[in-house]
């Protein structure tokens, strides 16, 4: 370039002047201020979200492992529940406010009234909604006619009950559906179809299960109508279809998502009929789910479905707890636009971030609860920040079983031992287990019944779950043991309680309970092996006591009583009764009850079954468990199911009053970014006086 070429003097870049040893140098010191002012003008923030999507009710909730599989057959864990819930529509659902729990209609067009039919089987018709559609995905041009979705009908539900009987898919719920009829002829046909012929097995599955099928007691009457047929009275069968066990799936996907070309599995990929669909899935850091404009509860507001409307009723008080809004009544599902699922691991960052305001609801973590909870009620420190406490009591419980296989402990031992189970009962203070371990957060049991279940008594006083050492003492000398002495040792009597827990909360918990029936003589060896080691045991019948739980499938008495029937006996068929609990009285009043309606036939068998367990105590009953939940006060229309049942779609957000919380608990701490830009000019400024210098 010539000197006339060259650009004014005042345009020149200063960098460009410096000596070659001082270039670098300035450069770097640019670059230093840059990054400084940069990270001043950005306030700091911590906020985990894009900006722009502070003004839309994302619900944003954590999730500490990611579900095995989504496939609505398989999945039975609440972590999948919360994502399938939202995905798959059922054919039933429970009335959000309303308790004890009420079926109303979703799909299905009503709750239909059992039939009965020849031989004492019974039918149930479902008649669905018609022009309901599926969401848009690309399975449905195996169609061959171009379109994203199509109308949900009944053969899809009889296609997932298929599913269910599908011997490779090993369902874990099958045997809840033994009672329909033909389900194990169709298991066994499929079954014998695939090894006798290897080429039927690589069939795509719906020319399988047509040419297995169809299901006798699975029968589809024209686009919408649907007949359930059992081989006898099991009432509950409707409370497996307000589960995504039974939610209609559409063949189309679980052919099309194969893992083949690039494609998913079926297992990662659920293409439902919800208000939800997913558009998001990082199993190990995120998922996101969106309104599915497909939704019949979208599409069809007019229609006024009581699965697609917001309550206009529900028990009495719901209205001073705000649950009955008459800003919501009557009102269209749903409010949430989108739910975010971001994984957090460890509790108590998720608890912090919780507190800052980055997510909308939460557990309350050991740690913080004394924090959180004063005196069973929400700290005023907590209801200054407008955060609000729900308390549920969950169709759940826990308790101390006996191995009644077993010679010390069990049936073998006559009267001697049921007089030692009564008195280890008598020692047991589930009050004080549940307040030292549990943070009060249960309510000690009486009986296998829940609050909520129909059944349960609140009056009821089991006589050998009151705490009464001296008569527990009485009771152990009745049965050979005074002082707890075994005669035949000549010392304390020794038995074991084993345990699959081997951490130090674990070690705690059993060495309190241990050292209560230690206060009446009796020397209990705690026994702690992993999981798989004590199933193990289990399975051989080398047990004598041991802790469990259960946690209800569906709020009936008899997913509770049916846990002590012999049928179900672990040492029988492997099957939840892990006592071993066999009586036939008890057995008797069972049968009788487990298929009645509510009625008082039903609540006097029920009382007479429970009198048979507070004889005999299989189970020292510890407590039912309560769920205390926090959520910010602009999540909106809050209220717990206990049941494993997702209700984003009743809920709203005040997006308005969530940024302006977010912002006053998050107040940028700017001296960081102060500092750092003053130590970038003073880096700079010699830079620039040594350029004048060379320029002189």
């Amino acid at each position: 370039m010539t000197r006339k070429e060259r650009p004014p003097a005042n345009s020149r870049l200063i960098g460009s002047t410096l000596p070659q040893n001082l270039r670098w140098f300035y450069n770097r010191s640019v670059t230093v201020a840059s990054a400084a002012a940069l990270v001043l003008g950005s306030a700091c923030t911590n906020d985990p979200y894009p900006g722009d999507d502070a003004e839309r009710k994302i619900l944003y909730s954590p999730f500490r492992e990611a579900p095995k599989t989504l496939d609505p057959v398989k999945a039975y864990t609440t972590n999948a529940t919360a994502i399938n819930g939202n995905i798959y529509e059922t054919l039933l659902e429970y009335h959000y406010l309303k308790r004890p729990y009420e079926l109303i209609p979703a799909l299905a067009t009503e709750v239909p009234e059992p039939i009965p039919l020849e031989n004492g089987r019974v039918a149930y018709d479902f008649e669905l909604r018609p022009g309901m559609l599926y969401q848009d995905d690309p399975s449905f041009k195996l169609n061959g006619d171009g379109r994203q979705t199509r109308e949900v009908v009944a053969s899809d539900v009889a296609f997932e009950l298929m599913r269910i009987a599908d011997p490779a898919l090993a369902s874990p719920v099958i045997a809840s559906f033994s009672n329909i009829v033909g389900v194990s002829e169709f298991y066994d046909k499929l079954k014998e179809l695939r090894a006798a012929d290897s080429n039927f097995a690589s069939l795509p599955i719906q020319e399988q299960y047509a040419r297995a099928g169809p299901i006798e007691g699975v029968q589809v009457e024209g686009q919408t109508r649907l007949r359930i047929v059992l081989s006898e009275p099991y009432p509950q069968i409707l409370y497996w279809f307000a589960m995504p066990f039974t939610a209609p799936v559409p063949w189309e996907a679980v052919t099309y998502y194969d893992g083949e070309e690039g494609r998913p599995h079926f297992a990662d990929h659920p293409v439902g009929a919800g208000p939800y669909r997913m558009v998001h899935y990082d199993k190990q850091f995120r998922v996101v789910l969106e309104t599915d404009p497909n939704w019949y509860g979208s599409r069809h507001p007019e229609w006024k479905a009581p699965a697609a409307t917001f309550p206009t009723e529900g028990n009495p008080g719901e209205e001073g707890a705000s649950r009955l809004d008459p800003n919501y009544l009557g009102r269209a599902l749903p409010f949430i636009e989108r739910i975010e699922f971001r994984r957090e691991k460890e509790p108590v960052p998720r608890f912090n971030k919780f507190l800052q305001g980055y997510y909308d609801a939460s557990d309350i973590i050991k740690e913080s609860f004394d924090q959180v909870v004063q005196n069973d009620v929400l700290s005023a420190e907590m209801a200054q920040r407008g955060m609000q406490l729900e308390k549920t009591v969950e169709p759940s419980v826990f308790y101390i079983g006996f191995n009644m296989e077993d010679p010390a402990v069990g049936a073998p031992g006559g009267k001697r031992s049921r007089k030692l189970r009564q008195a280890m009962s008598l020692v047991i203070d589930s009050e004080e287990y549940v307040k030292f371990f549990f943070n009060g957060r249960g309510l000690p049991a009486q009986s296998p019944i829940p609050p909520g279940i129909f059944g349960h008594d609140p009056d009821y006083k089991n006589p050998y779950r009151q705490v009464d050492i001296e008569r527990a003492k009485s009771v152990l000398a009745e049965a050979g043991y005074p002082g707890g002495i075994d005669p035949a040792t000549d010392e304390p009597l020794r038995l074991t309680f084993d345990s699959y827990d081997t951490t130090a909360r674990g070690r705690l918990l059993l060495t309190y309970l241990v050292d209560q029936w230690r206060r009446i003589g009796i020397d209990v060896q705690v026994v702690a092996t992993n999981y798989n080691q004590f199933q193990e045991k289990v399975r051989q019948g080398a047990y004598q006591i041991f802790m469990w739980g259960w946690i209800a499938d569906y709020p009936d008495p008899e997913n509770f009583l049916f846990l002590l029937w012999s049928e179900m006996r672990r040492s029988l068929n492997e099957g939840p009764n892990t006592a071993n609990f066999s009586n036939a009285r008890y057995d008797d009043l069972f049968v009788a009850l487990k298929s009645r309606a509510n009625d008082e036939e039903r609540l006097e068998l029920i009382r007479e079954a429970i009198e048979v367990l507070e004889y005999e105590r299989p189970w020292i009953e510890l407590f039912f468990r309560e769920d205390y939940s926090l959520h910010h006060g602009w999540l909106i229309n809050v209220k717990p199911m206990g049941l494993s049942v997702p209700t984003a779609k009743y809920r709203d957000i005040d997006t308005e009053t969530r940024s302006a919380l977010r912002a006053a608990w998050n107040d940028p701490v700017r001296w960081p970014a102060y500092g750092l830009f003053i130590l970038a000019i003073l880096v700079v400024i010699p830079g620039i006086v040594t350029f004048f210098k060379e320029r002189q």
